[in-house]
């Protein structure tokens, strides 16, 4: 495997500032590995190295966050995709996936760490997690292994570079540490079409087929997926650090998080005053601020603000998700984020027709990550966070003295200690509702093309529009859409609503049970006359009005989603037909969802945004998908 010399990390070299750089000046570094507590079995990156690789497969881990490993070189291998909004978000120049180097990189076959010299080598982390429900245990990277971690040398923002399907680490289990292309796909695509919908996610920067035939549920072609995030720590960190009792891991972890993958402990949220039953919080990013009601006497150290950080994270990430109709169709505590990233795409899926009770994975039959339950789950989630931390935001004023730190909880002290964190804890409760409300509503006022909020909009506009979708089953990003092309002129008198109605049925008509096509456009227009008023109220009534709030509906609004349909075809044409220009096609569109054309084929661009074929509606899969 060939190893090379970071210039600008350990041979001291001045890296670029200005502009994109090639992936050799890129700055690197290796902030998680030289900060956090290694393998005990593979302490440094030597002994990691010059073990057999047979060594460094499955088994349980104790006492570290991570195992230094290296990925299994393959023989030959396919680029098939670059995304090139990840190249420039990441700060590479354009053509750097052209390189030997950039191939080698993205295919396992490279890394940049010499026995001389030490420094940055690739390893794997080590968590737990809770999975429907039930404690798994020791879980961990079984088939990703970071590179590196990587700053743009533009906006400064630093990246942790995995590859997905590169081989064994002691974390697989009884898996065989690689990822076959038809799931490869799907994340790769989806990654980069979280991220151009706004949607916080981790990202996907190449994907490259190998020659490897993995076994499934048959033989399948194998493939790695290049990803980054700005940390790939999870709620399922905290998991194992907490069931094994870790609690002195537990503390550096919340340090690490606080200090070095958010912006140190000043940028966290203000606290919530402790007497007072008023309390107001710091509001999302954009939003006004809201306020809610706190329980008096719940001291607020700096671990509570970390979790209330780590908590208000993921309550936007969630609102995002249900007012795009995306599910993750697995969210186990090892799958939530604590950068409050959507995060390991397996049975994911996008809302064909609205139905609050649809999950993606075809395993999930208890509908345990349903879209209405994505709210309550991943607060279900960050409950076991808060227990995880109990100890530490439970200690209030007392978390930072010598005979906390080294001796724990005394038996006197530990029934305050608890009421104190579960009090924190119901309280981070109610803010996380709060923000989760304050969001949706604001994504959902503007898919609604409203520059205002009413407190009837919640009822009148949003339960009232998601009730018709549902029972006429009709398909809820098409909706919004096409709803941003209706003008208020055309939507004045009750026939006229009601012919303006079928735009947003199917082709074959309404299917909804007991329901025609004339009860339908009825149901509807009643909803059009409501939402015209508010427009009108909003924009006036003027044409240049109805242009400018068109336009910003289509701002907000994707013409194309990669629904299930589009990428099973999308997997059968690259991997059966050897198409490979269709994986580029679909990942234009997917970085530009709210175009109208993206200027390659205009009948099949429409074929890939329109009517969902009926049974390619509903899609459900496997967690290896």
């Amino acid at each position: 495997m060939a190893s090379h010399l970071t210039n600008g990390q350990t041979n001291g070299t001045t890296t670029p500032l200005e502009g994109l750089c090639s992936l050799e000046n890129l700055p690197k570094s290796n902030n998680f590995t030289s900060k956090l507590p290694p393998d005990p079995a593979f302490p440094t990156p030597k002994d990691s190295h010059n073990a057999p690789r047979v060594n460094l497969g499955p088994r349980t881990v104790r006492d570290a966050l991570y195992t230094f490993v290296r990925p299994v070189p393959v023989n030959k291998s396919e680029l098939l995709g670059v995304s090139p909004r990840a190249m420039q978000d990441i700060g590479l120049k354009p053509g750097e996936e052209e390189t030997q180097d950039f191939r080698d990189l993205v295919a396992g076959n490279k890394i940049f760490w010499t026995q001389e010299n030490g420094g940055i080598y690739p390893w794997a982390q080590c968590y737990g997690g809770w999975q429907f429900g039930s404690w798994a245990g020791q879980l961990g990277d079984g088939r990703a292994i970071s590179l590196f971690e990587c700053t743009n040398p533009k906006t400064k923002v630093r990246y942790e570079m995995q590859l997905k399907g590169a081989g064994k680490t002691p974390y697989s289990r009884f898996a065989d540490g690689k990822a076959v292309l038809r799931s490869s796909i799907r994340e790769f695509v989806v990654s980069e079409a979280l991220n151009a919908l706004r949607i916080p996610t981790t990202r996907a920067l190449s994907l490259t087929l190998t020659n490897d035939m993995v076994a499934r549920e048959t033989m399948e072609p194998g493939a790695i997926v290049a990803r980054f995030a700005q940390s790939w720590l999870r709620i399922g960190t905290f998991d194992i650090l907490r069931a094994r009792g870790d609690r002195q891991l537990v503390r550096q972890v919340a340090n690490y998080i606080a200090e070095d993958v958010f912006s140190g402990w000043e940028s966290l949220p203000s606290a919530l005053p402790k007497n007072k039953t008023e309390a107001h919080i710091d509001p999302p990013r954009g939003v006004s601020k809201d306020s809610i009601e706190g329980p008096k006497g719940a001291e607020e150290n700096r671990y509570t603000r970390l979790y209330r950080e780590i908590v208000r994270r993921n309550a936007e990430t969630v609102a995002a998700w249900q007012a795009y109709g995306f599910m993750n169709g697995v969210l186990n505590t090892d799958n939530t984020s604590i950068f409050g990233l959507s995060l390991d795409f397996g049975p994911f899926a996008f809302m064909d027709n609205f139905d609050p009770a649809y999950t993606p994975n075809h395993d999930d039959h208890m509908l345990r990550y349903s879209y209405r339950n994505q709210p309550s789950v991943i607060w279900w989630n960050l409950v076991r966070l808060g227990e995880s931390f109990g100890e530490l935001i439970g200690a209030g004023d007392q978390v930072d003295t010598e005979v906390f730190i080294n001796d724990g909880v005394s038996d006197d002290f530990a029934p305050i200690l608890i009421e104190r964190a579960e009090t924190i804890i119901t309280r981070t409760g109610e803010e996380f509702k709060a923000l989760f409300m304050t969001e949706y509503k604001r994504l959902m006022t503007s898919r609604l093309g409203l520059k205002t909020q009413k407190d009837s909009d919640f009822k009148g506009l949003f339960s009232n529009l998601l009730d018709t979708l549902e029972k006429l089953e009709l398909d809820f990003n098409h909706f919004f859409r096409r709803l941003s092309s209706v003008k208020v002129s055309e939507i004045e008198t009750e026939d006229q609503r009601k012919q303006k109605a079928r735009i947003f049925f199917h082709k074959e008509g309404v299917s909804g049970l007991g329901e025609t096509n004339d009860s339908a456009a009825q149901r509807v227009s009643t909803w059009l006359a409501s939402w015209r008023q508010r427009v009108v109220e909003d924009w006036g009534e003027q044409p240049d009005a109805d242009n400018g709030r068109e336009a910003a509906m289509k701002l907000v609004n994707p013409k194309f989603v990669p629904r299930g349909w589009v990428l099973d075809e999308v997997i059968n044409r690259v991997q059966n037909q050897d198409d490979r220009e269709i994986l580029g096609r679909i990942m234009k569109m997917a970085l530009e969802p709210f175009a109208e054309e993206w200027g390659w084929n205009r009948a099949e661009e429409e074929r890939f945004c329109g009517d969902v074929p009926r049974e390619g509606r509903g899609m459900m899969c496997s967690c290896s998908s």
